[in-house]
């Protein structure tokens, strides 16, 4: 039995997601896409003399959903804690930070939050990525 590999859209400027979010989105969406013409195809290729059985089937599109609410939970995990952070650190300007080894020592003057973490930008201009072993003292002015 011969079976095409299913294809990928085009990539083009239209089909560009806008930010990371929609990126997973569409990868989540292809690969639903994907499984769905994997079973098409399976079901048009079983020999029709011992044809798969419909529970097999159900099974795995039962399996299929439970991984995909898990992506999606994930994602939402991923945007929660995101949001979390952004609130967190906005408490941070205004106080005095030290970092672990005592070299840069300041006023948290604003926070950028990156893959890595809040980096805080001190009063000096000096940056300084908030992390284990960073001294946070004060209340913010």
């Amino acid at each position: 039995m011969i079976v095409n590999p299913a294809q990928a859209p085009a990539s083009g400027p239209e089909t560009q997601p806008s930010n990371a979010n929609q990126a997973q989105e569409r990868s989540t969406d292809m690969d639903y896409d994907a499984f769905l013409r994997l079973l098409i195809a399976e079901m048009k290729h079983q020999d029709p003399l011992n044809p798969t059985d419909a529970s097999e089937y159900v099974s795995q599109f039962a399996s299929f959903s439970s991984v995909e609410q898990a992506i999606q939970t994930n994602r939402k995990l991923d945007d929660l804690l995101a949001g979390q952070s952004l609130s967190q650190s906005g408490g941070l300007i205004g106080r005095h930070v030290t970092s672990g080894d005592g070299s840069i020592s300041g006023e948290i003057e604003s926070v950028r939050l990156t893959s890595q973490g809040p980096h805080a930008t001190l009063s000096d201009g000096r940056s300084l990525l908030v992390g284990p072993g960073v001294t946070i003292t004060g209340a913010p002015t």
